[in-house]
C-alpha cells in the first residue's frame, strides 16, 4: 500500500474509486466504505482512502479533542490489511480547513486520484465550514467525471455506529458491545518505558506504556490481553489506566502486568487487547490496602480470561 503524507497537489493516480474519512478506529461503518470501494473497482483502477491528520475536532478545538480510538500507525495499519492501494494522509491544517468544497473535489479527487467513483456515508461533508454534502458532491463529480455513491449507516442494538458511540460504549465500560462495533476487540499499543518500579517492589511488575495517542478513551482496571511487537502470542495480563491516586500520581498512565511473565520489554511494542472492565480507578489509604486490591484484582482477571 503507499501512503501520500503531505497535501502537495499533484497526479497520485490515473483512474480510482476512492474513499474519504477520518477512519477512527475503523469501525464496522469505515469497513462498509471500504469493501463497497474496493468492490467497486475496476480492471486498472486504484482504490484510495484520502484521510486526515490531526483528527478536524482536534485541530479547530484541541482542548476539546475526543479520546483517539487508535494511533495514526494502527489506522494505516488495518486500512492496509484491508487491501486498500493507496492512502492519501492529508495534514488537516488551516490552509486545508478553508479549502471550498469545490476546490476540493477538483484538486484531491479529480486532479490528484483520477477519481471515477467516490464512495462516502450519508452524512458525508466537506470543504470550508463543512458546506458540501452528498449532494454538492454529486453535482461537483458531474462536472469532473466522477459519480457518488452513498453507503447506508451500519446499526448494532438499532444505533448507527460511529466513532462517538465506541467512544460513549468504551466510556461506560462496555467493552463487548463496543468490540461489535469495531468489529474485533478495543486495543492499544505503546512503546514500553521505564517507570518508578513501584508494581514490583509490591510483587506485580508492570510495563508502562508511552501511548501513540492521548487522551485515552479508557480509565479503570481491566482484563486484557497483551502480546509484543503486533505479533506472536497473546499473553493473560490485568491492566490499569489512570493517574494512580492510591501513590500520589497526576500524570495519566497505563500499567500491564503480564500474568506469569518475567522478560525485560523496555523499548519493546507491546500491544493490549481490552476483554473486560474490572472497577474504576481508586485511591487507597496505605499500601497494604492496595495490594489486597491488587491480588483480588488478579483473581477477577483470571477467571474472566480462564487462566
Amino acid at each position: 500500500m503507499r501512503v501520500i503524507q503531505d497535501n502537495a497537489a499533484r497526479q497520485l493516480a490515473s483512474a480510482s474509486v476512492v474513499t474519504i474519512g477520518n477512519f477512527d478506529g475503523m469501525h464496522l461503518g469505515h469497513q462498509a466504505l471500504i469493501r463497497r470501494c474496493l468492490a467497486g473497482a475496476e480492471p486498472g483502477q486504484v482504490t484510495a482512502v484520502v484521510t486526515f491528520e490531526p483528527l478536524p475536532q482536534a485541530f479547530f478545538r484541541p482542548e476539546q479533542a475526543p479520546a483517539r480510538l487508535g494511533s495514526p500507525a494502527q489506522k494505516l495499519d488495518l486500512i492496509e490489511n484491508s487491501g486498500i492501494d493507496l492512502v492519501w494522509l492529508m495534514r488537516f491544517n488551516q490552509a486545508l480547513a478553508e479549502m471550498p468544497a469545490a476546490d476540493f473535489a477538483r484538486t484531491v479527487l479529480a486532479e490528484g486520484l483520477g477519481a471515477r467513483r467516490v464512495v462516502v456515508g450519508s452524512d458525508f461533508r466537506f470543504g470550508r465550514s463543512r458546506q458540501g454534502d452528498l449532494g454538492l458532491l454529486t453535482e461537483l463529480g458531474q462536472g469532473l467525471g466522477f459519480a457518488v455513491e452513498s453507503v447506508a449507516d451500519v446499526e448494532v442494538d438499532g444505533r448507527r455506529v460511529s466513532s462517538t458511540l465506541v467512544r460513549e460504549l468504551l466510556a461506560s465500560g462496555d467493552l463487548e458491545t463496543a468490540a461489535r462495533c469495531l468489529g474485533r476487540p478495543f486495543s492499544m499499543r505503546g512503546r514500553v518505558v521505564p517507570g518508578q518500579q513501584l508494581g514490583r517492589k509490591l510483587g506485580y511488575p508492570t510495563a508502562n506504556l508511552r501511548l501513540e495517542t492521548a487522551p485515552s478513551p479508557l480509565s479503570g482496571v481491566f482484563a486484557v490481553r497483551a502480546r509484543l511487537g503486533g505479533q506472536g502470542a497473546w499473553r493473560p495480563a490485568v491492566a490499569s489506566l489512570g493517574v494512580r491516586p492510591a501513590v500520589g500520581g497526576s500524570e495519566f498512565l497505563v500499567e500491564v502486568h503480564i500474568f506469569d511473565f518475567d522478560q525485560e520489554l523496555y523499548q519493546q511494542q507491546l500491544e493490549v487487547r481490552f476483554v473486560a472492565k474490572i472497577r474504576d480507578e481508586e485511591d487507597f489509604p496505605g499500601m497494604e490496602e492496595l495490594v489486597v486490591k491488587m491480588k483480588n484484582d488478579e483473581q477477577r482477571v483470571r477467571e474472566i480470561l480462564n487462566v
